[in-house]
Formats: C-alpha cells, structure tokens, sequence
C-alpha cells in the first residue's frame, strides 16, 4: 500500500505580488511618451526595423541551439548503426584479403 508523499516541513510562501513593469514606449520631442498610434511614419519603420533586428538576433541564437541539439541526438543515434556497418566492411575486407593470400600460396600435398 503506498503512501501520499510528506510535504516538506518548511515550505517558502510567496508573500509579495510583483506587477510587471510598463513597457515604455518612445517618448516626442516634447518628452511625454508617445501612444502607439501617435508615432511619425519614420518612427514607426525605425521602430519596426529594431524589433526585428532583436527578433533576427534571437531567433538566429535559438535555431543555431536547436539544429544543434537535432544534430547531436541524430548523431548519437547513428553511432550503433555506424559501428555495425563498419564492423561489417572490415570483417567483409579481412576476410576478402585472406582469401587472396590463400589462394595465392604454393600448393602443398
């Protein structure tokens, strides 16, 4: 018969609510923030140009880690079926070569 787990006697409580920051948004040349919908064309594209350099500069990294994590995985699992291939062209290549040389030696009765 199994029984529930303990918990600990001492269990960390969280007695503080953090609220997340405001984003800030960019501010006019007057130095009140700007509304999303109050910005210049200019700072619209100067905006979306640094998104998407962040974005590039992210998703580069991130996909750089996962192809690199697929190769690794495909390559371990490559390894067993590697060593049985080589294994059997070595063996086929020994055997091969022995056979030349047995044939090539002087009869002997």
């Amino acid at each position: 018969m199994s029984h529930a787990p303990v918990p600990p006697r001492f269990v960390p409580t969280l007695t503080e609510v953090f609220q997340p920051a405001p984003a800030t948004l960019p501010t006019l040349a007057s130095g009140e923030a700007a509304a999303p919908g109050t910005l210049s064309p200019e700072q619209q594209e100067q905006m979306i140009m640094r998104v998407l350099q962040r974005i590039d500069m992210t998703l580069e990294r991130r996909l750089h880690e996962a192809v690199g994590q697929l190769i690794q995985e495909h390559t371990e699992a490559l390894v067993p079926h590697l060593r049985d291939e080589i294994e059997r062209v070595v063996r086929q290549s020994v055997n091969h070569a022995f056979d030349q040389e047995v044939t090539q030696l002087p009869f002997q009765p």
